[in-house]
C-alpha cells in the first residue's frame, strides 16, 4: 500500500458497527494518505467492496450481529485478493488462530492505531525490500505462534509439541513479538 517514493494511497474499507472507533480510524487513516470508505454491515461492505475492490479492509469479529469470520469468507469468495485485518477487543487465542486460518492478513486487538495496522501488513512485492534476517527470538516467537495455530489455539498441545512447560509456554505468549 505504499507507492513509489514511499508516499502511502490507497482505499482502505472500515467494516464496524462501533461508530467512534470508526471515526477515530477513518480520520488516523486519511492523515496518512489514504481514502477511506465505512461500512456499518457484511452486506454494505459487499456491495462496496465488489463496486470498487479496496486495497485493504479492517474489520470487526461482530458486526451488527454478524461475523467477521464471513466477510473473510466472502471477499475471498469474490477473489478480491485484498487484505483483511480483523480487529477485536474480545480476542482469543483460539478465535485469532480461527480467523487466521480463514485467511485474515492480521489479527489485533482494539484499540489498535492505523499506522500500526499498516506497518504489520506484508509487503505487496518482496522486490520492494530487502530481506531481513530475523532475530533468532523473532524466529523463536514465530516458530512457537505456528505450532499454536497448528494445535488450534490448545496451549497445553503446543507445549508438549515444543517440549516445554505450559507455564513456560505460558509466559513467553505474553510477550510481544520482537522486532525483525
Amino acid at each position: 500500500m505504499e507507492r513509489s517514493g514511499g508516499e502511502r494511497g490507497g482505499v482502505v474499507l472500515l467494516v464496524d458497527d462501533d461508530e467512534p472507533w470508526v471515526r477515530a480510524c477513518e480520520r488516523e487513516f486519511r492523515g496518512l494518505g489514504y481514502t477511506v470508505h465505512v461500512a456499518m454491515t457484511v452486506g454494505g461492505a459487499l456491495v462496496f467492496a465488489n463496486d470498487q475492490p479496496p486495497d485493504l479492509v479492517i474489520a470487526e469479529t461482530r458486526i451488527s450481529g454478524e461475523s467477521g469470520v464471513a466477510l473473510i469468507e466472502a471477499l475471498r469468495r469474490a477473489r478480491l485478493g485484498c487484505p483483511v485485518v480483523i480487529v477485536s477487543a474480545y480476542l482469543s487465542i483460539a478465535l485469532t488462530a480461527a480467523l487466521v486460518r480463514e485467511g485474515a492478513a492480521s489479527v489485533q486487538c482494539k484499540p489498535v492505531h492505523p499506522s500500526e495496522l499498516v506497518r504489520q501488513l506484508p509487503r505487496a512485492s518482496a522486490a520492494d525490500h530487502a530481506w531481513v534476517t530475523p532475530t533468532l527470538a523473532r524466529a523463536e516467537w514465530e516458530h512457537i505462534h505456528r505450532v499454536l495455530v497448528d494445535c488450534h489455539g490448545n496451549v497445553s498441545a503446543a507445549a508438549r509439541r515444543l517440549g516445554i512447560l505450559r507455564q513456560s509456554l505460558q509466559r513467553r505468549l505474553r510477550k510481544h513479538a520482537p522486532t525483525h
